[in-house]
């Protein structure tokens, strides 16, 4: 009898999306994993962790009702998805889109399209993570701040430089702060934090304005001082301690200090005063 009850749980729907689920997320971080950008890797890891944990506690709340047009759609995408997935050898912005599209897709095949609601807020997490980095640079240029903080950094340190654009010169030496060092991933990635953060957690009205402005000031600040440590280094002539905070797991280090300083702001200036659950205050 156990075995029979075995077998009519596992020929379950739910159970057939678990696994299609776990196979395509598998797919996504493995894809992820190639592009060597430990930063993306780590909130793709990070985005999709928060998700699952959501629909987790809800699970026995979940409407799991589909029609056949939504069931369709939701499997075409999962064929595209697929499709699409083995051509792609390095980094492609379909990989910071797929997240939304198999949540999208997995969402049809469970609850149809009358049931999307009960999944905005995994699907808002998981569209996040398909704003293309060079979309801020439209609006701000966020090389050219790099470079004047970074600057500004230098000087109130004793340094003698002298800021061109997004040049920093130095006595013995130059560098250029380009997009990639700007800053922008950092901050995405801070940003999106935030936004796990305040989906997370109970928060005012000010809460949620102010969690993201810090978010956003935090990455900036602390990409500004890995900037002005590498122009240092470059007047200093150490390829080595430059190439390993540029390009080597220095950046994650940088990454990893403004995580724990974001991490902090919110637990002094948010969850430190919670009151207590029912739970906790029943003991």
């Amino acid at each position: 009898m156990t075995e029979i009850n075995w077998l009519k749980q596992v020929q379950e729907p739910k159970y057939w999306l678990l696994g299609i689920g776990s196979g395509l997320i598998a797919l996504h971080l493995t894809l992820t994993s190639r592009t060597n950008d430990s930063d993306l890797f780590g909130t793709m890891l990070l985005f999709w962790g928060v998700v699952a944990f959501l629909i987790w506690e809800r699970h026995e709340s979940l409407t799991f009702e589909s029609g056949i047009f939504a069931s369709f759609f939701g499997a075409s995408l999962i064929a595209f998805i697929l499709l699409k997935s083995s051509s792609i050898s390095g980094y492609d912005f379909f990989i910071r889109l797929s997240p939304f599209l198999i949540g999208l897709s997995l969402a049809l095949l469970a609850s149809g399209t009358k049931g999307l609601k009960q999944y905005w807020q995994e699907l808002l997490i998981l569209g996040y993570t398909a704003i293309p980095p060079g979309l801020i640079g439209v609006f701000v240029d966020v090389a050219k701040l790099t470079a004047k903080f970074s600057a500004f950094i230098l000087h109130y340190l004793g340094f003698e430089v002298i800021r061109k654009g997004v040049f920093l010169i130095l006595e013995k030496g130059s560098v250029e702060v380009y997009h990639g060092c700007s800053g922008v991933n950092a901050i995405l990635q801070l940003l999106g934090l935030a936004v796990v953060f305040l989906l997370m957690f109970p928060t005012t009205l000010a809460q949620k304005i102010v969690v993201p402005i810090v978010a956003i000031i935090t990455a900036f600040v602390v990409n500004a001082a890995r900037v002005a440590l590498m122009a240092v280094l470059v007047s200093l002539s150490q390829p080595a301690a430059f190439k390993y905070w540029h390009e080597g797991n220095g950046s994650v280090v940088f990454s990893m200090i403004a995580v724990f300083i974001f991490g902090l702001f919110c637990w002094l200036a948010i969850l430190k005063d919670e009151p207590p659950t029912k739970e906790k205050q029943n003991c």
